[in-house]
């Protein structure tokens, strides 16, 4: 940029910054009620002064009061490999909280808020599908707090929330951000510890979520458990490390669902997961750029034989998304939900054909 630019730019800046502190001295006016002749009353200035801390006080307290209130149904629970955070559920002791947190174990210490006694906990049924588990305490004590549990309909983008847990072994620890967005499909990758799950209707979040939190709680400000988080984004740009600011939780829909069926059947019994019963794998053109599904397997009487799907086809489009690798099949999968009729696009000998196909569950 040469001077004579540079000269312009500022003097429009300055003028801009002049503008708005106009603006500003005309906003204050406003606030303080008086007239361009008149002085402020200095009770009225000192009530709009007094505006901002109190409402900020009313924010701090309501955030200790959650604090307050959850805190103890959050519990620290170590493996033999792993470290997380749990959920209690009911006063049974039984415990909800991440499948790659239990992991391959069956045997687990836990640590209750506010006590440095750990306790013995057995695993119940674990989930790994939808990343979660149950694990149930040996001796249930005293005064155990169960959770209250939300509606995943009533969850809003830009409201408050809280991430309880024990991120890297610091038990009891909390941290706050907002909804960012919710209806997110996520998929773990196992080599990040998770277990390779793809799942539907995720909360995202700005509250940090760390190594440690996973299967702790997100709350909302009348301190209901709205979600279990359980990943945090990572960034390719940092070496693969967690992307600050956006982490992700399991809906309370889906936690309920599946924690309800654990502790009832011992087992989940149905999942509400949409599949089209074919085993797949991913492939690539002759670019080596990712190209679709293959079909390798049909399950007799499933959704996809029962359309006419066959080993050979390369599923390439399920309803209007794309589907380049198995991995991005589970995400289109995931946001429908069986007995659902969705259009499958394949291609076969060459030539792509479209077929209506009625979902199955997983």
């Amino acid at each position: 940029m040469d001077a004579s630019r540079t000269r312009a730019f500022r003097a429009r800046r300055n003028l801009r910054a002049v503008a708005c502190l106009a603006s500003l001295a005309c906003c204050l006016v406003l606030v303080s009620g008086c007239s361009g002749s008149g002085a402020p009353d200095k009770a009225e200035v000192a009530s709009t002064r007094a505006a901002v801390p109190m409402a900020s006080n009313d924010l701090e307290r309501d955030f200790q009061r959650v604090i307050k209130d959850v805190l103890p149904s959050v519990v620290q629970i170590q493996a033999a490999r792993q470290l997380g955070s749990g959920v209690v559920y009911d006063d049974k002791g039984h415990i909800v909280t991440n499948a790659h947190v239990v992991g391959g174990e069956k045997v687990f210490r836990v640590t209750i808020a506010n006590s440095e006694e750990p306790l013995t906990a057995r695993l119940v049924y674990s989930f790994p599908e939808q990343d979660l588990a149950v694990i149930k305490l040996d001796k249930v004590p005293s005064g155990l707090k169960p959770a209250r549990f939300g509606d995943s309909q009533k969850v809003e983008v830009g409201q408050i929330v809280l991430a309880m847990g024990s991120p890297l072994g610091l038990s009891s620890s909390v941290t706050q951000g907002i909804v960012s967005a919710t209806g997110r499909t996520v998929s773990e990758g196992e080599s990040d510890g998770g277990t390779g799950a793809t799942i539907g209707n995720m909360v995202q979040t700005s509250a940090d979520i760390n190594p440690g939190n996973s299967g702790g709680a997100l709350v909302n400000l009348d301190g209901r458990i709205i979600g279990i988080p359980t990943l945090a984004a990572t960034d390719p740009d940092l070496g693969g490390g967690a992307a600050p600011g956006i982490g992700f939780a399991i809906p309370v829909s889906l936690v309920k669902r599946v924690a309800d069926q654990i502790i009832k059947e011992g087992k989940v019994t149905n999942s509400g997961r949409a599949a089209l019963g074919i085993t797949a794998r991913s492939v690539v053109d002759d670019s080596f750029q990712p190209a679709g599904a293959a079909v390798v397997r049909v399950q007799n009487g499933g959704a996809a034989d029962k359309a006419g799907i066959r080993p050979g086809d390369v599923i390439v489009k399920v309803g209007h998304q794309d589907v380049t690798t198995i991995t991005s099949l589970a995400e289109a999968l995931a946001s429908h939900r069986p007995g659902q009729r969705i259009a499958v696009t394949f291609t076969r000998g060459g030539a792509e054909k479209t077929v209506d196909v009625t979902l199955g569950e997983q």
